[in-house]
């Protein structure tokens, strides 16, 4: 199927980039229907307007609250006809508002292995506690921080010699082919994402073929 993509973005949309360029070289089955920025002037804007995506900026600022913010977002995305929606560096912690609007289909990618390293400067917390391996994650996204079902991980060696800036770029490339690889697997319809039995907890995510598994390691 045709994913219908929303990409929310906050700095420069290198993520949004390898999201525009896998559908310009026909790997990735999907139309980017709008790209929000909470920044003015962010560079990934122009990223999207070059690839001849949709713009839009929704300043937090404006808005006296989180939940009136996510609304704002979300009457952008429907209006725009989006039906999946991709956290590409978006510097906000999203509220039960856009979840709810889009249940099971709002996803983040995350620089390190979760759990470990949750929330804001993974890459210097994994360098902290002196981990030898970290990495990527795309995960749905729940009411935590981070906490969501993970869809598939890629890992990254910590290198002796290794700043936070060499590791984070290091890692900066893997999000891009894992998270061009996880959507395109949503579109070939591989795994399906099935609620929870009680209001309040997660999602469960059920992998076609392989049932008893909650992800995908890639590590190529």
């Amino acid at each position: 199927m045709t994913l219908d993509l929303g990409v929310l973005i906050s700095g420069r949309g290198s993520n949004l980039q390898a999201i525009l360029d896998a559908i310009a070289a026909g790997k990735l089955d999907a139309r980017v229907r709008l790209v929000i920025s909470n920044r003015p002037g962010a560079p990934g804007l122009r990223r999207a307007e070059e690839a001849g995506a949709p713009t839009a900026v929704i300043s937090h600022k404006d808005h006296p609250d989180r939940a009136s913010f996510d609304a704002a977002l979300v009457t952008a995305l429907q209006q725009a006809g989006v039906t999946w929606v991709v956290l590409a560096g978006f510097m906000r912690i999203v509220t039960s508002v856009l979840l709810d609007a889009f249940p099971g289909r709002v996803i983040n990618i995350h620089p390190s292995l979760l759990p470990a390293f949750p929330g804001v400067s993974a890459q210097g917390q994994a360098l902290a506690h002196g981990v030898r391996i970290t990495g990527c994650t795309v995960h749905l996204v729940d009411a935590g921080t981070d906490t969501g079902p993970i869809l598939a991980q890629a890992a990254v060696p910590v290198l002796p010699d290794d700043t936070e800036e060499r590791l984070s770029a290091r890692i900066l490339a893997r999000e891009h082919e894992l998270l061009v690889h996880v959507l395109s697997a949503i579109a070939a319809e591989k795994f399906a994402v099935r609620p929870s039995a009680t209001p309040s907890g997660p999602s469960r995510v059920e992998l076609v073929g392989v049932p008893s598994a909650l992800g995908v390691v890639v590590d190529d």
